[in-house]
C-alpha cells in the first residue's frame, strides 16, 4: 500500500511497535480461528452464569452446527443472521458460519420488527439463529423474507442439563422473557432448537471449503455517513489485518500480563464490531477468557461478575464506564490485574476518565474506529496516565488525511472531514455501488463522515459528527465539546446537547441532563456554561431528565432527543 510522505504519528509509537504490520493477506478468518482453537484447547474461552465453555468444546460444536447448517442447504456465500446478546452459543454459532464459508449478517436482538425485516430482507438472510426471548419480533416479519431455517436458542442451552433447565425455567415462567410466539412452517422453512441442531450435525459430516482472504465474512449493518441503515460488506482479510493491528497495539500492554490467561470482560454486545474484534476475534487468537456479560445495563448483576475473576482487560463505552464508576461496590473491587481499560463507540468524558482513574488506577485509553473499518482506526498509547481528550495515533499500516468538502487535504491543526486508508477498510456497502461512490474517494480514503482534527504529533481528535454538528449564526457549535465541559460540573451524571430548529439564529443549542446531585438547579447549570462558553455556544434552553435514550450498545441517541422546541 502506497504510504504518504507525512505520518507524523510514527515518531510517537510505542518503542516496541512497528510502523506497518503483516496484515495476513493471504489469511482467512476461518484458519485464524482454526489455529487458536487448536493451540488455545485446554483453555477456557468464556464464561457464562458460572459455567466455562473452553476453545476445544467450542471448536468441536462449531464443527456439528456447521454440518447441520451444510444439511440445510448453507453453501459458500449463504448468509445466516445472528440475533441474540452475548452467550456462549453465540461464539458456537459465529464460528460455525465462518467454518462453512457463509456470511454473518449480525442484528441487535432489540430491533424492532420493521428494523429487522429491513435487515433480512437487505441482506437476503436465508438462516437466522435467534434467541427464543425474541422469536415475536421474528415471528411478525418472517413471511416477508427469504429465511428458510430458524435455529431457536435458548439461554440455558449450553449451561449443563440441570443449570440450563434452571435458567430456562426462570427466564420464561418467572421473569416472562419470552414472549409468546409461533413461527410458521411454510413449505420448505424449517425450525429447529439449539441443541437439537448440534445433536444433529454431530451425527453429520462437515465438509471444509475452501475460504480466501477476498470472500465476504460480515455484513455489519450501519447508519454509515448518511443515517441510511446499509451492510459495511467486511472480507475476511479486513477483519484479520485488524486483529493484526490492534495486537501490535496492544502488545506492550498484552506483556504485562506475562504468560498468565488474559481475562477480558465481554460488556459490550458480540454483535457490535468494536467487541467482535477484540473480545471474540482477537481474543481467540490470544487465547482469552471472555466473561460474557448479556445485560451490561444490570450493573448489580456485571458487578456480581467482576467480584468472581481478576479482569486484564475492559474495552467498553464512556456510559458504562461512567455507570460504574458511580457505583459503590464497584469501587471496592480489586484492580490488581486491570492494565487496559479501552473506550470507543462514542467520545470519553474527562469527568468519566478521571473517576475511572481515581478508582481502578488503570487509565481510560480512548480509540476511535467505525463498522466500516473493521473497526479501529486510531488508540492512544496504552500506557497513557491522564485522559488527552483525543482518540490516539493510527494504529500500524493506517493512514489519516483530514481533507475539505471538495477534497483538498487540510494543513495539521485544521477541522475537516476524517479519511482513513488502511487494509481494514470494508470492500463496501452491500448491494449499494452508490452509496459506496459517496464515501470511497479515487484514491483508496475512506470518508467517515466525521470531523476530526489532526495536530502536528499526528494525534487525531474527533470534534463531531458532521450530521450532529450545529450550526448557530453560521458558527459551528461542535455537541461533543459542549457535552465535555457540562459533564465536568460535579452535579451532572451524564448529558446530550442537540441543535434545535431557532427563528433567529437557524439553530440553537439544547441541554437534556440526567442529575447526580438532585439539588443542581437550571441556573447553576447555566453559569457554568457561562464561565465556559461564547454566547453562541451557550445551551438556550436546558431540561433534565431521569435518563437519556441510548442504544444497546450505550450510545446516548442524540436523533431521539432532537425536535422542536
Amino acid at each position: 500500500m502506497d504510504m504518504p510522505a507525512k505520518k507524523p504519528w510514527l515518531a510517537h509509537y510505542p518503542p516496541s511497535v512497528a510502523a506497518t504490520v503483516d496484515a495476513g493477506s493471504d489469511a482467512s478468518l476461518s484458519t485464524l480461528l482454526d489455529q487458536a482453537f487448536r493451540q488455545h484447547a485446554a483453555r477456557p474461552a468464556a464464561v457464562l452464569m458460572g459455567r466455562e465453555l473452553g476453545f476445544r468444546q467450542i471448536d468441536e460444536l462449531a464443527d456439528a452446527l456447521g454440518a447441520w447448517l451444510q444439511a440445510r442447504g448453507v453453501v459458500k456465500g449463504t448468509r445466516v443472521a445472528l440475533m441474540m446478546p452475548n452467550l456462549l452459543q453465540y461464539l458456537v454459532a459465529l464460528a460455525a458460519v465462518l467454518r462453512v464459508g457463509a456470511v454473518v449478517v449480525n442484528v441487535n436482538p432489540l430491533y424492532t420488527a420493521r428494523e429487522l425485516q429491513f435487515q433480512l430482507k437487505d441482506s437476503g438472510a436465508e438462516v437466522i439463529v435467534v434467541l427464543e426471548n425474541f422469536a415475536a419480533t421474528l415471528e411478525e416479519v418472517i413471511d416477508r423474507t427469504v429465511v428458510k431455517h430458524v435455529v431457536l436458542v435458548s439461554m440455558g442451552d449450553l449451561l449443563g442439563f440441570w443449570k440450563g433447565q434452571l435458567v430456562n425455567f426462570v427466564v420464561r415462567n418467572v421473569k416472562k422473557m419470552v414472549p409468546a410466539f409461533t413461527l410458521p412452517l411454510t413449505e420448505g422453512r424449517s425450525v429447529t432448537r439449539f441443541n437439537m441442531a448440534i445433536a444433529e450435525g454431530t451425527r453429520l459430516k462437515l465438509v471444509r471449503p475452501s475460504v480466501g482472504p477476498d470472500d465476504v465474512a460480515f455484513l455489519q449493518y450501519t447508519g454509515g455517513t448518511t443515517g441510511v441503515s446499509k451492510g459495511a460488506t467486511l472480507l475476511h482479510r479486513n477483519v484479520v489485518a485488524n486483529v493484526m493491528q490492534t495486537e501490535a497495539w496492544f502488545r506492550p500492554m498484552l506483556d504485562k500480563v506475562g504468560g498468565q490467561q488474559i481475562v477480558c470482560v465481554c460488556a459490550l454486545p458480540l454483535y457490535h464490531i468494536y467487541a467482535l474484534m477484540l473480545c471474540f476475534v482477537m481474543g481467540a487468537r490470544l487465547g482469552m477468557k471472555n466473561l460474557l456479560i448479556p445485560n451490561p445495563r444490570d450493573i448489580p448483576g456485571l458487578v456480581k461478575t467482576l467480584t468472581k475473576h481478576r479482569v486484564n482487560m475492559f474495552p467498553a463505552v464512556n456510559t458504562l464506564f461512567n455507570a460504574l464508576a458511580n457505583n459503590a461496590e464497584f469501587a471496592r473491587l480489586d484492580f490488581s490485574g486491570l492494565v487496559a481499560s479501552t473506550g470507543g463507540g462514542m467520545a470519553c468524558q474527562q469527568a468519566t476518565a478521571e473517576k475511572w482513574l481515581r478508582i481502578t488506577g488503570c487509565p481510560m485509553v480512548e480509540g476511535y474506529g467505525l463498522s466500516e473499518t473493521s473497526p479501529l482506526v486510531t488508540c492512544n498509547r496504552l500506557d497513557l496516565r491522564q485522559f488527552s481528550g483525543n482518540v490516539g495515533l493510527p494504529i500500524p499500516s493506517t493512514e489519516i488525511a483530514i481533507r475539505d468538502d471538495d477534497g483538498r487535504d487540510l494543513p495539521l491543526g485544521e477541522a475537516g472531514e476524517v479519511c482513513i486508508r488502511g487494509p481494514q477498510v470494508m470492500a463496501g456497502y452491500w448491494n449499494r455501488p452508490d452509496e459506496t461512490a459517496k464515501v470511497m474517494t479515487p484514491d483508496g480514503y475512506f470518508k467517515s463522515g466525521d470531523i476530526g482534527v489532526l495536530d502536528e504529533r499526528g494525534y487525531l481528535r474527533i470534534v463531531d459528527r458532521k450530521k450532529d454538528m450545529i450550526i448557530v449564526s453560521g458558527f459551528n457549535v461542535y455537541p461533543t465539546e459542549i457535552e465535555q465541559v457540562v459533564n465536568l460540573h460535579p452535579g451532572v451524571l451524564e448529558c446530550a446537547a442537540v441543535g434545535v430548529p431557532d427563528e433567529k439564529t437557524g439553530e440553537a443549542v439544547r441541554l437534556f441532563v440526567v442529575r447526580k446531585d438532585p439539588s443542581l438547579t437550571e441556573q447553576q447549570l447555566a453559569d457554568h456554561c457561562r464561565q465556559n462558553f461564547t454566547a453562541y455556544k451557550r445551551p438556550r434552553r436546558i431540561e433534565f431528565r431521569d435518563d437519556l435514550p441510548k442504544s444497546n450498545v450505550g450510545k446516548i441517541l442524540r436523533r431521539e432527543l432532537r425536535g422542536p422546541g
